[in-house]
């Protein structure tokens, strides 16, 4: 069987059973502020699990696309070394909500694996929970007792906490889990030692195959364990080490989920797969990560610096290294494997062969850039060795800077280091590490209480589409703690408030209970609950409270969020139909959105596209709003955005039918005339293959034309206002460069004049020309010019420091010949901030060669000439 198969039969199987089939929600988490990604087939139900919306069905199966970096048997860095865990794998699992449970969930599995599939029943084992006193956790007796109808007793092992019982946080919905394991070796060493000796033993051939996660808990803040009102079946399958096991094979990456990729790096590269262990694991990297970075940028997540942008950062900067150091390759390798994931998984995850294009060019300018980084990377470990030569060691500080500014892995570092007899001290390197993880986790840190429930009423209902003021009761609230600030949280029954999402922020506003008044300082979403953030509680909060938005503020945002549905659809249609939509903010002030285009967006464009949305607000044309069943909207055309998670019944925002139909759950204005005026403020590059616009419309527009028109005003009151400013401009910008070349040819001569009589006061210092003098200089590029004129007239090896003062700040230049780096193992660089920049109380930096620095004492520049002149 192909994969194809295997996972559609696993589908059909659950449709028989009565599953509603759904499909697979992003991989990359909004609106869920304890994930970045999503790692597990529970995600996108975690709301329901909480009971904070309704089930639409009782029993659901899916596929899921899942991303690990971190965690149980899956660090970033052993994916590929073995051959069975990944970073982004697809999760088969079937759900019941508060439907059938144990013994249905027990049995299916079964029939699937051993009917369907026709897994032999002599190679599966399978575990039950066997207690734990300290939890007051009885063994899972239910579990135990529905399996004997299905497997041998000594088939069924008892496991611990550890193994047997999930937990999807450190709070929330939890219970004991019974696993399915199967054991791949040969008849000759099941034979040796019985399978039921490996189970959970990270054996690579005894391993798990499925897990029915039997929800009956819910974990609260201090560890103790409540009944859910609900139960629940959370199970999961990885689809990965399914085929693996069908078909027959030793590793996941020699099935034909890998294949293809792996088959197309070989012509890539020009080596095999299966003839060396380092280029193996090179292939089994690639054929992993680039399933992950593609998946995730289809998703909406683009590379970044920070949060979820730089988990794809590191996987694809791993990628990139493995076929650097191992496949000899120095070229952008995979942005060409895109076409080929995007074929493979066309019918499954259709949303990366829409965006093939590109994902590609984002891989490609992600790839390019680090090969880059690489190169200067590289120069600078030969710097370090070269100045560091008498002592074999890469410091730690150092190391990490390679780490944090080259982006280089501290493997890589090791590897490079080793290559030329050098150690890393990998002690001061992970001591660096862990003050960035700990100032990194002072940052974000987010200390969370129980909820205080007043209520088991659902909660959630929005009313803000319709009104502005409602009202409601406070359902639940907790206190919350970020960055050393104390909040509370409050969930109400019914609320006009918006949740920030969409690009669109939260609304603020007023709750009133009884007379006072508490500010809601924001309002977000978290696994469907809409959470009022304020400073502080009401002395009596279990009334009725009167929620009131700012109004103002509301309909500042409306106009910008509808802005942005003219703005897309101008750009579709000045600059093509490739222009998607790649995030986007809507808040009372301004709308920023980022979109997909390659290239430069220009001044004519942008003046077409401007006047296209105007057009629009002109002509006052109604903002229809529906809902639809969402297969129906998409029918009429209706845009979604990759990457966000729809329901059946969607929202359809509808400017002209002719001109914009979108999928948006946010706040609108009733037509486009309210809009009154739309405004360019920037465009720009955020990314690869991503243009950024910011815009005003309204009276914020209004404004910012009337302060354009005051700054030309100024402008041309300053030139004596002439008819025509921008010619006049024009004039003076020609001036003012002529003069220029004038001055710095007059600096020039004067250099080449002083510079003439400095050569005869150099002296030597054991057998080395040493020069040190002060000069006048105006500044820092007339002082360098300086140490080139002389430089020629002196004899190798030969040190130069020149001095000035400029302005009532000292400036100082460092040049050294290569011969001095080279054999003395002096360096420029570092002569700088070690001898010169405290002397000057300052700062600077450079090259090995030539070096500079600028300071704020002035007083001290003959001492600096004694300092460097000591070092010889």
């Amino acid at each position: 069987m192909t994969a194809g198969e295997i996972r559609q039969q696993f589908l059909d199987f659950f449709a028989s059973k009565g599953h509603h089939i759904v499909p697979s929600a992003p991989i990359v988490v909004k609106n869920d502020p304890t994930l970045l990604f999503t790692n597990a087939g529970m995600n996108q139900f975690k709301d329901i699990f909480l009971g904070n919306k309704p089930a639409p069905w009782k029993r659901v199966a899916d596929t899921q696309k899942c991303l690990r970096v971190s965690g149980k048997h899956n660090d970033l860095e052993e994916v590929g070394i073995d051959t069975y865990h990944h970073t982004m794998f697809e999760m088969l699992g079937n759900w019941s909500f508060g439907d059938y449970f144990k013994e249905e969930a027990i049995a299916w599995s079964w029939e699937l694996l051993t009917a369907v599939y026709k897994l032999p029943k002599d190679r599966l084992y399978v575990t039950v929970f066997e207690g734990d006193a300290a939890e007051g956790l009885a063994p899972d007796s239910e579990a135990m007792a529905f399996w004997k109808k299905h497997v041998a007793e000594d088939r069924i092992l008892m496991g611990n906490k550890k193994d047997n019982f999930w937990e999807m946080g450190d709070t929330g919905p939890c219970g004991p889990c019974s696993e399915i394991h199967v054991d791949c070796r040969s008849d000759e060493e099941r034979a040796a030692t019985p399978g039921k000796d490996l189970v959970n033993r990270d054996h690579p051939q005894v391993i798990e195959i499925w897990n029915n996660v039997f929800m009956q808990f819910n974990r609260l803040k201090d560890g103790s364990l409540e009944p859910l009102p609900a139960k629940h079946v959370d199970t999961g399958m990885g689809f990965e080490r399914l085929v693996r096991v069908l078909q027959g094979k030793q590793s996941n990456y020699d099935t034909d989920v890998f294949t293809p990729v792996i088959h197309a790096t070989e012509q890539l590269c020009g080596k095999q797969y299966g003839q060396a262990e380092k280029t193996d694991i090179a292939f089994r990297v690639i054929a992993d990560h680039i399933r992950a970075i593609c998946f995730t940028i289809a998703d909406g997540q683009l590379p970044a610096n920070n949060g979820a942008g730089y988990v794809i950062r590191r996987i694809l900067r791993r990628a990139v290294r493995y076929y650097f150091s191992f496949l000899d390759v120095k070229k952008p390798l995979l942005h060409e494997l895109v076409p080929v994931l995007a074929a493979q998984f066309s019918k499954v995850f259709p949303e990366l062969q829409q965006q093939e294009d590109f994902v590609k060019k984002v891989v490609f300018e992600e790839e390019n850039g680090f090969l880059r980084t690489l190169d200067s990377g590289l120069g600078r470990i030969e710097a370090i060795t070269t100045a560091t030569a008498a002592q074999p060691v890469i410091e730690g500080k150092t190391a990490f800077e390679l780490f944090d500014t080259y982006g280089f892995p501290i493997d890589l570092t090791n590897l490079i280091a080793a290559e030329k007899g050098y150690t890393v001290d990998m002690a001061g390197f992970e001591a660096e590490m862990k003050k960035q993880k700990d100032r990194s986790r002072a940052a974000t840190e987010l200390d969370m209480g129980d909820w205080t429930l007043l209520s088991e009423q659902p909660s959630g209902i929005f009313t803000g589409y319709t009104e502005l003021a409602t009202e409601a009761k406070v359902l639940k609230y907790r206190k919350i703690k970020a960055k050393g600030k104390e909040q509370y949280q409050l969930v109400l029954d019914k609320t006009p408030f918006y949740a920030e999402s969409g690009g669109q922020v939260g609304d603020t506003g007023v709750l009133r209970f009884n007379g006072e008044a508490i500010a809601v300082t924001d309002t977000k979403k978290e696994n469907d609950l809409i959470v009022h953030f304020t400073d502080k509680l009401p002395a009596k909060i279990d009334g009725t409270v009167q929620a009131e938005v700012d109004a103002a503020r509301r309909q500042g945002t409306a106009r910008h969020h509808s802005a942005t549905h003219l703005l897309h659809a101008a750009l579709r249609k000045v600059l093509g139909t490739h222009v998607a939509q790649k995030g986007s903010l809507v808040n009372a002030d301004y709308l920023r959105f980022d979109f997909s285009h390659f290239a430069k967006v220009t001044d004519e464009e942008l003046a077409q596209i401007e006047a296209i949305v105007n057009e629009k607000i002109r002509e006052n044309i109604p903002v229809v709003i529906k809902e639809l069943p969402r297969e129906e909207a998409l029918k009429l055309g209706a845009m979604a955005l990759f990457g966000e998670k729809y329901g059946e019944t969607v929202r359809v925002v509808t400017i002209d039918p002719s001109y914009s139909i979108e999928l948006c759950g946010g706040t609108h204005v009733g037509s486009t005339g309210e809009l009154g005026l739309f405004k360019f403020l920037s465009e720009g590059a955020v990314a690869a293959g991503v243009r950024r616009v910011e815009a005003v419309t309204g009276a914020k527009a209004e404004a910012y034309v009337n302060e354009q028109l005051q700054q030309l005003k100024a402008v041309k009151a300053q030139l004596k206002n002439p008819k025509d400013a921008g010619a006049a401009v024009e004039n003076l910008v020609n001036e003012k460069a002529t003069l220029e070349k004038q001055v710095a040819a007059l600096e020039l001569k004067q250099v080449q004049q002083l510079a003439a009589a400095l050569p005869a006061q150099a002296t030597a210092v054991n057998g080395i020309q040493f020069l040190g003098a002060q000069v006048e200089a105006a500044g820092a590029d007339m002082l360098r010019q300086f140490a080139f004129a002389v430089k020629d007239k002196l004899t190798e090896p030969y040190l130069v420091v020149l001095c000035a003062e400029a302005g009532g700040k000292a400036q100082v230049v460092v040049m050294l010949s290569d011969s001095l780096v080279k054999d003395k193992g002096l360096n420029a660089q570092k002569i700088i901030k070690e001898q010169v920049a405290p002397l000057i109380k300052g700062g600077g930096g450079g090259q090995p060669t030539l070096a500079t620095a600028g300071g704020q004492d002035a007083g001290n520049l003959q001492a600096v000439i004694e300092k460097v002149k000591g070092l010889l």
